[in-house]
């Protein structure tokens, strides 16, 4: 009996110690891991609202400066004052992205580059002031003189500082990545301890942490190969999880980044101005011959005045959606579909499809605008209202215009020309009764 109880009480002792130094190796994996989760958590967060914030802060500056460049150059060329309006939006556009830049943590680089680019700002009143007496010959000794050399002074730090903001990113990453591998590392040696003791709890928990930190792994070389949507498939409400969600979180943060200069339109969710810009300089570019079709509702307004807002945005979605089936059905797959605003669109497509889409635009476009109207106004095709001068008279039905124009017709086609050459057409295809279109193909 003595022997008996000797022996239960040194396995009690035993079992107490064993289930003692799992509960110490539980506690300390669980407590690393913890503080590990926490501080990358930390650092992805910082990595987030700093370090590509930065990136793409000094990204957009640079976008800036060009844009700002191209119409400063053709400002200057064309001697055009309704230039200035667009100059200045992007002026003011310079600024904003200062006060940004002024809110981030500075550091040298950034004091330096806020330093350069407020003797650019100073730089350019004196030209403003130029430009709105006119003074050309002044205006263009001031951009030579100064401003040109404060712009290339302003990208090449844009160039290093970004270069910099790179590479910090990238170290960022790699510490992370390398944390993740040590986390794992001392996680795994502390559980594996615990195995010994305790095989079927300590099996089941080290296959859920390896299991979490190779996703862990897998997201951050993700990250760091500039692939933002990948998306850890950890379930649970455990930090892991927590971290995984973060991780989403910041690929969809990122990709917004990248998608926030798409300006789509609210009303059709086509895509605005910018795009179509980036559309049409692609294929400038790239030398695509291709065709842009600038399609406009002829009596709109007169319409809107007579049947309400609301009918008014109606009509204007549902010919967005016209023109997109009809690209769809009978364009090609990059052709691009854009809602410039009001009931002005832009269709850019192959040179042998332009004059068929606004062919089968204007076919389709027949048969709808019936069911705009009431049916006395269908029966009259006409209705008695007030024009803009507060005139009463008789308007048509809604018709529709659509200018095509190669860019073949051109030796150096640029956006700026073939909107000149759009507007022009439109305002004569106004002036024709009906739904018509024109293509304007021959050289200049």
């Amino acid at each position: 009996m003595k022997q008996m109880r000797k022996l239960f009480s040194t396995v009690t002792k035993k079992v107490v110690i064993g289930y003692l130094v799992i509960v110490l190796f539980t506690v300390c994996a669980v407590g690393y891991a913890l503080y590990q989760l926490h501080d990358q958590t930390r650092h992805t967060e910082h990595l987030v609202s700093i370090e590509f914030s930065t990136f793409e802060l000094l990204r957009d500056l640079q976008q800036n400066l060009l844009a700002l460049e191209n119409i400063e150059k053709q400002l200057l060329i064309l001697r055009d004052p309704e230039l200035t309006g667009l100059r200045q939006n992007r002026i003011d556009e310079l600024l904003r992205h200062m006060l940004t830049l002024q809110r981030l943590p500075a550091n040298e680089q950034s004091r330096t580059l806020l330093k350069i680019l407020d003797a650019y700002r100073q730089a350019d009143k004196n030209l403003s002031e130029v430009l709105k007496r006119e003074d050309w010959t002044q205006a263009e000794v001031l951009s030579g003189q100064t401003m040109v050399p404060l712009r290339v002074q302003i990208v090449g730090l844009l160039a290093e500082y970004r270069e910099s903001q790179q590479q910090q990113i990238n170290a960022d990453l790699t510490r992370l990545s390398q944390k993740t591998s040590a986390a794992f590392q001392t996680t795994a040696f502390l559980t594996l301890i615990g195995i010994c003791l305790s095989a079927p709890v300590t099996v089941t928990v080290i296959l859920s942490i390896h299991r979490s930190v190779r996703e862990l792994k897998r997201a951050t070389k993700s990250i760091s190969a500039g692939r933002f949507d990948h998306r850890l498939e950890l379930s649970g409400n455990d930090e892991f999880s927590q971290l995984a969600h973060d991780f989403y979180q910041m690929g969809q943060k990122l990709r917004e980044l990248e998608q926030s200069r798409l300006d789509a339109n609210p009303l059709t969710q086509l895509p605005g101005n910018r795009a179509i810009d980036r559309a049409i300089d692609t294929r400038i570019n790239q030398n695509i011959d291709f065709s842009h079709l600038y399609i406009d509702l002829d009596n709109f307004k007169s319409y809107g005045d007579r049947y309400g807002y609301n009918a008014g945005s109606d009509v204007l979605s549902r010919v967005g959606d016209l023109v997109q089936e009809v690209v769809s059905e009978f364009g090609n797959t990059d052709d691009m579909v854009g809602h410039i605003g009001g009931d002005d669109y832009v269709v850019v497509t192959t040179l042998n499809k332009g004059e068929l889409l606004a062919q089968k635009i204007i076919s389709r476009f027949e048969k709808m605008v019936p069911s705009f109207y009431s049916q006395e106004d269908r029966t009259a095709e006409s209705f008695i209202g007030k024009d803009r001068y507060g005139v009463e008279r008789t308007f048509p039905l809604m018709t529709i215009s659509i200018a095509v124009i190669q860019s073949t017709r051109y030796k150096y086609p640029s956006r700026l020309v073939i909107s000149q050459d759009c507007a022009r057409l439109k305002e004569y295809l106004k002036l024709q009764d009906g739904n018509k279109y024109m293509v304007e193909d021959q050289p200049e």
